[in-house]
């Protein structure tokens, strides 16, 4: 059994750690901070997202500076706290695979899933508004292109 909550907390760092660098990570620093706040009784999530916004910090400085040491370091942190969690709550267990559902959605390889929302705004548009993550080949005449699909 402690060589599958090793594996969980070890999951759960990585997972956690991928969020720091990610748009979505406002909402998985308040997710993880509210399973690390039901641990201790509740009522600590703001030092908690105080503490993983310093990770954050730390992580990112790491990267700039090429430092792979400190990027474990900031792993390894997460996953000793998540173990600790575990073990002191295993029905822990289940919640941290939940979470690990909700921060790690299954996507095909290399395919990455983000919320956009955009407005137009400042007055009258006249003309063609594009956004797509990739575009190839536009013809703007109104026949559309017979060289290959648009993707957005």
């Amino acid at each position: 059994m402690d060589a599958e909550l090793t594996a969980l907390a070890t999951a759960g760092a990585t997972a956690l750690v991928q969020q720091m660098v990610t748009e979505g990570w406002t909402q998985a620093r308040q997710r993880v901070a509210a399973f690390f706040s039901r641990r201790r009784d509740g009522g600590e999530e703001e030092a908690l997202e105080g503490e993983l916004e310093v990770s954050r910090t730390e992580l990112l400085a790491a990267q700039r500076g090429g430092d792979e040491a400190g990027e474990a370091d900031v792993q390894a942190e997460w996953r000793v706290r998540l173990r600790r969690a575990l073990r002191d709550d295993p029905a822990a267990a289940e919640e941290l695979r939940r979470l690990l559902a909700e921060l790690s959605p299954d996507t095909e390889p290399g395919i990455t899933v983000r919320d956009v929302h955009n407005t137009m705004t400042g007055g009258a548009h006249h003309g063609t508004v594009i956004q797509a993550g990739v575009i190839a080949r536009v013809d703007q005449s109104g026949g559309g292109s017979t060289r290959g699909p648009a993707r957005g």
